[in-house]
């Protein structure tokens, strides 16, 4: 038998980001015992990577703006695949988040009459990301953190959760191991909230940190719950392309939020050759105007390089691929150019993009006041993950919540920039609060022995391999998957690759069952990436499987082989669930009509 060390608490938190920060900080507030896990020491959540803002429509620089434009905003970037609920309440509480985080201590930047400024961003109408800098992200996880510290939340830096335990068909708690020594732990909660992020490392290039795998999203879909819209993965269009050791690091749309320009090899500014038609109204035709929009001017159209992020990395990749590129393989983000517009050009862009000034400087040699920076898209954002109930954030298994990049429904087929933070913050509260309610009326559960020690022994299995000539070894897979991710489920897509891709990807299912790793438990990376790697295939099967099933080409997906969208495809989610033989299943699920009330909103401001 295996040992393990035993916690209880009514409410167990997975992750220490924005999302589960708060979502601590309100289940701590309602006065249930909790718990957060992280697998990381706190404070190095992936949210401090999150540079440019947090969009809230408080309307301090265009006081024209109001939850309204927000919220149709989100809807037509998310070319209306949305929850519209979610939609609705994020536009509408996304303000006094922001109010709240600075009444809790945030530092943000300020208008000359000491408000919160503002700035402008791809797909919002008018300046609405509150920021630090290019530092918000960094700036909400200290304030928060903070906050979860003094309330007495029970902390568990560098676990790592493997598996969700249930009791009939609920969640009754989890079982991992701490990474320090390679120790077993369960834990029993009432109530359990995913809150892991992203899954960008399951590609090869990635502004994602080292834990967004997936794991989240894969540890809901074996516990039962829902997913949806898997296929729509958000390409950044501007992460670092030289030097090779941090291809992938975000560059953060701030840049182009402050004035920054894409040019190619030629030095033309290529963003103005294709505008949609849908953005056409809103969107500048000349420099000229496009730079006033930059500076505030009210009466002037947004700078087509401010379009959404799947707009402007499909333009990208079309400079790339026609041979139009920048020497490394991607084009030119300009911000120097500024100094033909305003005096002590230099001092401000160091004032207003500090991190990425210190980035391009000490990582690739650029002075980004003097030089443009060579860009090419990164994976950044998965806008699927797991289905939740608009208002409680529950899954569609009892007892297990989620919230933050792992929970879908607010961005539909493409996020907004700066909707991530409020997300964070509007739906972690919500997780917090409900999981707290659900948690107060649900007596403990029960579990079970025998699971858990299936589990345990499962987990050290590989072990066992260390000396079979046909271990497979955990990194090589990994990579692999990383390959074949890039390669054929990556912006431009077709029927044949994503096929091509669900074979490798079946091919890899096999290895792992035969993964090997040697050492210790203690601080294993082979170890640790053995144990990662299901929910790495898991999470890529169902990104594959969904792109396979949506026929047309909206928002984050992109199919070369049905370029245009789709009538039939515009009125549907694509559901993944796991069936009772333990398959992955895809259903196309028909979106509920939208409220009249909200339909109007859109109606009135189209």
């Amino acid at each position: 038998m295996t040992n393990y060390e035993t916690y209880h608490h009514d409410v167990l938190v997975i992750g220490s980001g924005g999302a589960g920060l708060r979502a601590a900080i309100e289940a701590s507030a309602a006065g249930v015992s909790v718990a957060v896990v992280c697998r990381s020491l706190l404070g190095k959540a992936h949210t401090v990577m999150a540079e440019g803002g947090v969009a809230a429509a408080l309307g301090n620089v265009d006081d024209r703006d109001n939850w309204k434009v927000h919220f149709t905003d989100t809807l037509r970037g998310g070319q209306y695949l949305n929850n519209e609920r979610m939609a609705e309440l994020h536009a509408k509480e996304s303000p006094d988040r922001v109010r709240e985080l600075e009444a809790w201590g945030a530092v943000f930047d300020r208008t000359d009459d000491g408000r919160i400024l503002q700035r402008n961003f791809g797909g919002h109408k008018y300046p609405r990301l509150a920021h630090v800098g290019d530092r918000t992200g960094l700036e909400m996880i200290r304030t928060l953190q903070d906050y979860t510290i003094h309330l007495g939340v029970d902390i568990y830096q560098e676990f790592t959760i493997v598996n969700l335990l249930k009791e009939g068909d609920k969640v009754v708690g989890a079982f991992g191991y701490d990474r320090e020594k390679g120790l077993f732990k369960v834990f029993h909660a009432k109530a359990v909230i995913i809150a892991t992020g992203g899954m960008g490392r399951i590609y090869k290039i990635s502004s994602n940190s080292w834990d967004c795998t997936g794991s989240g999203i894969s540890l809901a879909y074996h516990a039962g719950a829902e997913l949806i819209d898997m296929e729509f993965v958000q390409f950044h269009p501007t992460g670092m392309v030289w030097p090779p050791s941090v291809r992938g690091l975000l560059i953060t749309e701030g840049v182009r939020g402050e004035g920054g320009v894409l040019r190619n090899n030629a030095g033309r500014r290529f963003m103005f050759d294709d505008v949609p038609e849908s953005y056409r109204a809103q969107t500048s035709t000349n420099e000229e105007e496009g730079w006033r929009y930059t500076q505030g001017d009210k009466n002037a159209k947004r700078p087509p390089e401010l379009l959404t992020r799947d707009h402007v990395a499909r333009c990208i990749m079309r400079e790339i691929r026609e041979g139009r590129g920048s020497p490394h393989g991607g084009v030119y983000l300009d911000i120097a150019w500024i100094k033909e517009k305003i005096p002590n050009a230099t001092e401000h862009i160091r004032r207003k993009l500090p991190s990425m000034y210190h980035q391009f400087k000490e990582l690739a040699g650029v002075d980004i006041t003097k030089e443009a920076m060579e860009v090419g898209p990164t994976t950044h954002y998965i806008m699927g993950g797991v289905k939740v109930d608009a208002d409680s954030q529950m899954t569609s298994t009892p007892g297990l919540f989620a919230a933050g990049e792992c929970a879908a429904g607010l961005h539909g087929a493409n996020r907004l920039g700066g909707n991530s933070l409020s997300d964070l913050l509007v739906f972690g509260k919500r997780a917090g609060e409900y999981a707290a309610a659900y948690a107060r009326n649900t007596p403990a559960g029960k579990i079970n022995e025998r699971e858990v020690q299936e589990i345990a022994t499962a987990a050290l299995a590989p072990f066992e391999r260390e000396s079979s000539a046909a271990g497979e070894n955990p990194f090589q897979i990994q990579y692999q998957l990383q390959d074949r991710m890039q390669e054929l489920v990556g912006i431009v897509r077709t029927g044949k690759e994503l096929e091509e891709a669900l074979k490798h990807i079946g091919e890899l299912k096999e290895k792992i069952i035969r993964v090997a790793c040697s050492g210790n438990r203690g601080y294993n990376p082979g170890w640790h990436t053995a144990l990662e790697l299901t929910h790495m295939i898991t999470v890529a099967e169902a990104i594959a499987r969904a792109a396979l099933q949506r026929k047309e080409s909206r928002g984050g997906h992109y199919r070369e082989d049905f370029p245009e969208k789709s009538d039939a495809f515009g009125k549907v989610n694509i559901n993944i669930k796991k069936d009772d033989k333990g398959e992955m299943t895809v259903t196309q699920v028909t979106k509920p009509k939208m409220r009249d009330d909200l339909q109007q909103i859109v109606n009135e401001m189209k």
